[in-house]
């Protein structure tokens, strides 16, 4: 079993990072390690050496999928100039959210998220409701202090979120990015 609290070998990142490019490919559900390994020049044997398990290997994706949901976080908050209102930050979110060249990685967030739900005790835990959480905060900085901590300021974040994530999932479903950029516009600004 790999030692996980040690920095990680070069060969593990670099088959952590084709396995990514694999799921962003052909998804997380089905996966299995006989096939992956041999896109990916490696061995079940390896990767189950390297990540544990392969609910190790399914986490260190998970873990590696967020790194990128992460990484638009902080573009958010350190964002120059950082968008300002609800408004602005809802745009700002959708504007990468619609980006065709991101559905790989929205189409694997939503199937993560899907299975958090079904199966909350395996590799998938807490996935939706640590996304949740991430996304509500990131929207509280686009906020003026005054309403922020406010139950109010909390209900105005949820709304927005509910809008995104579900004018994301109809956009993954159908590809409709007119309409779908029209009602979360409308949404914004309405």
């Amino acid at each position: 079993m790999a030692d996980t609290t040690t920095a990680p070998s070069a060969r593990r990142t670099e088959l952590l990072e084709l396995a990514y490019a694999y799921v962003r490919r052909n998804g997380l559900t089905e996966l299995s390690l006989r096939p992956l390994a041999a896109e990916i020049g490696s061995s079940p044997r390896v990767l189950l050496f390297l990540f544990g398990s392969k609910d190790g290997l399914v986490r260190a994706l998970l873990a590696r999928a967020r790194e990128e949901e992460i990484a638009l976080l902080r573009r958010l908050r350190e964002g120059t100039p950082a968008p300002s209102g609800l408004p602005a930050a809802g745009e700002h979110v959708w504007t990468w959210l619609s980006d065709p060249a991101h559905r790989p990685l929205l189409i694997l967030w939503l199937e993560a998220y899907a299975r958090s739900l079904l199966d909350p005790g395996g590799p998938w835990a807490n996935f939706a409701a640590t996304t949740v959480t991430d996304w509500l905060d990131v929207l509280a900085t686009a906020q003026p202090e005054s309403e922020r901590d406010t139950p109010e300021g909390l209900t105005r974040r949820t709304a927005l979120l509910a809008v995104l994530r579900g004018a994301l999932i109809d956009l993954l479903a159908t590809g409709d990015e007119a309409r779908t950029t029209a009602a979360v516009r409308r949404h914004l600004h309405g």
